[in-house]
């Protein structure tokens, strides 16, 4: 059993400490939940889970909560090392102890990387029944995925996914303007700050400290590579999952045919079903999504070969340099994962009849149809965007079809369609606004 005295200190720490400086997410999260459920927040490796715990710890407070009823435990904080399920139940009787004129009032339990403590999941369900606490979680994509947890709580829980920075968060943490007006010197701030964004993306580290980002991202890229694959799934052959890492990060699809014989021509052997498996291991994850080309044949769309998208630019830009076409599709493809849009459910890629579309969304005012492009000035690229949209258009009866780019903005109308062409950091703007 822990010892008491250092329990007691770790959580008057919390409460005598000013919480660090914070950059505002964006991602809404209940505060409240009139179920007895505990709200989840996964993601991908430094995405800043952490420091959004604090966030809802500061809208809490925002909302007229006092700290003293908000209890942060961080359950990689050396001093509890030893902390078991039982202990959490000590935690609880010592809150008490420290607070009694709180006994009646509701508390709010922050759990960070709460996997750390074996039988977690009982007692977090103990405790949702008997006690009038809300309780917020965060896990490591190395010990714990979405799918355990919700399974673990047995649907006592709602989980949400964080990310990297958004370009309006990376906007946030810069301190550069963004609105829907801006003069000419604010535009020329927010243009550099998105060349910035597309080459190095939004790992919150990255973005705050970028004269050693080079640095961090190899130093993530090794950690997710042996912690979140090789130890998680206890693979044994290093060498092939980093080639298969490499591969990944550099192709725009991925073919288990293809990659299999590439394989072997490097007299590496692996089974086909280790490829499905592996490429299913970095998606749980959350490095790299497959995003299947749409058909109304279930068939048909797992055969499909998979588009490859990566959780962030600076991986693409540390393993396969500057493909500014690639990066600029990429973020395209991450806001729409923060918007809430799922893989097979609600994106896919279109290719049928020679059109092609880069985004096929499924929306409840119907499908939308998404080209995005770093550049439209050649005409036969404009040309090709544009009649991927059309022949999509007529098959699918869509009438909502979107040309994203870096800065162009205005309508065209061709043969009796009409194409909306948006910037990216204004169509992220119209995002957040619903």
């Amino acid at each position: 059993m822990i010892d008491k005295d250092i329990l007691a200190q770790v959580v008057l720490d919390f409460h005598e400490r000013p919480l660090p400086d914070l950059v505002e997410r964006d991602l809404e999260v209940p505060l409240e939940l009139p179920l007895r459920r505990a709200v989840t927040v996964m993601g991908p490796r430094r995405a800043g889970k952490t420091y959004y715990l604090f966030c809802l710890a500061k809208r809490l407070m925002g909302k007229g909560v006092e700290k003293a009823r908000i209890l942060y435990l961080s359950l990689e904080d050396p001093r509890l090392s030893t902390l078991t399920a039982g202990d959490l139940d000590l935690l609880l009787s010592l809150y008490y102890e420290l607070y009694p004129q709180h006994r009646d009032k509701k508390l709010y339990l922050i759990l960070d990387e709460v996997q750390n403590v074996e039988g977690w999941e009982r007692w977090v369900r103990g405790v949702l029944e008997r006690e009038d606490v809300q309780i917020f979680l965060s896990g490591s994509s190395s010990r714990l995925l979405s799918k355990e947890i919700a399974t673990s709580l047995r649907g006592r829980t709602l989980s949400y996914l964080l990310f990297p920075f958004s370009f309006a968060e990376f906007l946030r943490a810069r301190g550069l303007p963004w609105g829907r007006y801006l003069s000419s010197k604010d535009k020329a701030l927010l243009m550099n700050g998105f060349r910035e964004y597309l080459t190095w993306g939004g790992y919150p580290e990255l973005v705050l400290y970028p004269q050693e980002r080079k640095r961090m991202i190899q130093e993530i890229i090794e950690v997710t590579i042996y912690r979140d694959l090789i130890e998680r799934y206890r693979i044994r052959n290093f060498k092939l999952i980093r080639l298969m890492f490499n591969y990944l990060a550099k192709s725009k699809e991925f073919s288990v045919h293809k990659f299999y014989n590439f394989l072997r021509s490097l007299s590496l052997k692996v089974s086909k079903n280790n490829l499905y498996n592996y490429l299913e291991y970095f998606h749980d994850a959350f490095i790299f999504f497959p995003l299947r080309r749409f058909s109304h044949s279930l068939k048909a769309l797992e055969q499909s070969i998979p588009k490859i998208y990566c959780v962030d630019n600076a991986i693409i830009e540390y393993l396969a340099g500057d493909d500014k076409g690639r990066k600029f599709e990429n973020l395209v493809f991450l806001s729409l994962l923060r918007r809430g849009y799922e893989l097979t459910r609600d994106i896919f890629y279109f290719s049928e009849g020679g059109g092609e579309v880069d985004f096929l969304v499924r929306k409840e005012g119907g499908i939308e149809l998404i080209q995005a492009c770093y550049d439209l000035s050649d005409y036969r690229t404009r040309e090709r965007e544009i009649n991927g949209l059309l022949k999509a258009s007529d098959r699918l009866k869509a009438k909502q079809l979107l040309i994203i780019t870096p800065e162009e903005d205005g309508t065209e109308e061709v043969k009796g369609r009409r194409i909306r062409l948006i910037p990216f950091w204004r169509w992220e703007m119209e995002g957040l606004q619903g």
